[in-house]
């Protein structure tokens, strides 16, 4: 069974790991840069790229704000179509209902197409406890898992790895998960898709389930769709008998039409194409052609928790184009592991608490694993304002511990702020203590700022030490401005 980010600590404590891994840091740089490269030249084509942003925001909104009708418009189509529909309110309903369609044709085994909230549920770990194995179709998904090992990135899960750690792993493993890794392997690109191609053919080849995610949901057709670069999610979604779609509910698109701004938005910010060289559609079953059972489940799993919240459901728009990912400078550096979730990067730190709710440390972390620059929301191509979440999730973190019994040190700080400065003489006061702090550091401080000022040291204590061990804090100015004005009447000499 594969690992899961069950138990992953917080995000500070496994950033700062990530940090001292050097040759990972190396090979996100590497990936990333080449994705925003591939990524900028493709957008640079699109005149009214601006335009097509607000297009593709608004199509999600729409659906969004009649998410039930448009829901039940799926349901029907599909249903018209042959399809199955069932419906999930969380990760074990899914998992449950995905087992049970399996275990109802005998299998043992099931292929899958790369899919986010297979992930998200657990599905793969899942179906191992019914004694199913899950086998990942995606070259990408297929390295993460014959590496027991979990994704760090919603397109690409094996960015932390080089092409010579991924020839190890498929020498030393896939023999144990069916045809081997030819003994001359080399870490040529090529020639490691050409042994993943061979490793995967026959189970393609004797599949009698599989099991994929869907992009898109579009209710007014009932169609289902798939984009991808490898022809893997073609194989799975065309040759078992059987298929069974997982399907966030925030999937839906309203009409046929309003497809094409999306269509036209996902591949360039995903992978730098103008177009994915795969696009899957599928409505039910079309007798002799394709599976001849299809199921659909519906899922929520916190979905309507995250509708609910008036500024966190923009995150709901979300594409799964990773364009934030690329461009964020926090993740460049740590990776997707410290997120601790399938869903990393800046979409991670606003998706996770928005679907689980706060209250747990690992998760309430994430929306300060990020410095606010912007980057993110400038290349989303759906113009979710994720600095705006950020900024909300942390207030929402913040009033779940104002009835601590020990309250944070921040919370003393601001408490103590707020006594200084709402009574003028306490103000006073403090400004000639922080004169007197600044005289002093300004003479032993650590280093010299812009305009002649100097740095304070390291300030003991939890909390202090920690932010002032990796930042410059100016020393206090050693006379006030109260004292200035004072001295000099108002500035008049």
């Amino acid at each position: 069974m594969s690992r899961t980010f069950v138990g992953m600590p917080a995000f500070p404590a496994a950033a700062r790991a990530a940090l001292a891994d050097t040759q990972l840091r190396h090979n996100l740089a590497h990936a990333t840069g080449v994705i925003r490269a591939k990524r900028a030249a493709v957008v640079a084509e699109v005149e009214n790229w601006e335009e097509l942003r607000l297009a593709g925001a608004a199509v999600k909104d729409r659906a969004l704000r009649d998410l039930g009708t448009h829901l039940v418009d799926l349901e029907a189509a599909l249903t018209a179509g042959g399809a199955t529909v069932h419906w999930a309110r969380d990760a074990a309903e899914a998992c449950a209902i995905v087992a049970t369609v399996a275990k109802a044709h005998g299998v043992d085994e099931v292929v899958k197409v790369k899919s986010m909230v297979t992930q998200e549920i657990g599905l793969n770990e899942a179906l191992a406890e019914e004694g199913i194995a899950a086998w990942e179709t995606d070259l990408a998904e297929l390295i993460v898992q014959l590496g027991d090992d979990l994704p760090s990135h919603i397109l690409v899960p094996a960015i932390h790895r080089n092409r010579a750690e991924i020839r190890e792993i498929f020498l030393r493993e896939m023999g144990g998960a069916g045809r081997p890794a030819p003994a001359d392997l080399t870490d040529d690109p090529a020639v490691l898709a050409g042994a993943a191609r061979e490793h995967l053919r026959e189970k393609f080849l004797r599949a009698k389930v599989a099991v994929s995610g869907a992009n898109f949901a579009i209710a007014e057709t009932g169609t289902l769709v798939v984009v991808e670069s490898e022809g893997n999610g073609r194989m799975c979604l065309t040759l078992p008998e059987v298929l069974v779609s997982v399907v966030g509910i925030e999937k839906v698109v309203p009409t046929w039409a309003e497809l094409d701004p999306l269509l036209r938005l996902l591949p360039r910010s995903s992978t730098g194409e103008r177009m994915n060289p795969y696009t899957s559609t599928w409505s039910g079953v079309t007798p002799g052609d394709g599976p001849q059972e299809v199921h659909v489940v519906l899922l929520d799993n916190g979905r309507t928790r995250a509708l609910a919240d008036d500024v966190g459901r923009q995150a709901l728009r979300c594409i799964r184009c990773s364009a934030c990912l690329n461009v964020c400078p926090v993740y460049e550096r740590t990776g997707g592991h410290a997120y601790g979730s399938v869903y990393p990067g800046p979409i991670g730190a606003i998706l996770n608490p928005l679907l689980k709710g706060t209250g747990d440390p690992q998760t309430d972390s994430l929306p300060y694993a990020s410095s606010l620059c912007g980057a993110c929301f400038e290349a989303c191509p759906v113009r979710i304002d994720i600095p705006e979440v950020l900024v909300h999730l942390r207030s929402k973190v913040v009033d779940g511990h104002r009835d601590d019994t020990v309250p944070k040190a921040e919370a003393v700080a601001m408490k103590a702020a707020a006594y200084a400065f709402s009574d003028a003489r306490r103000l006073a006061a403090v400004e000639k203590v922080s004169g007197l702090a600044g005289r002093v550091l300004g003479r032993f401080g650590r280093a010299t700022l812009p305009g002649g000022r100097r740095a304070a040291g390291r300030i003991p204590g939890p909390g202090a030490s920690a932010w002032t061990s990796a930042r410059d804090l100016p020393a206090p100015p050693a006379e006030s401005f109260r004292a200035w004005w004072k001295r000099t009447d108002g500035g008049r000499r």
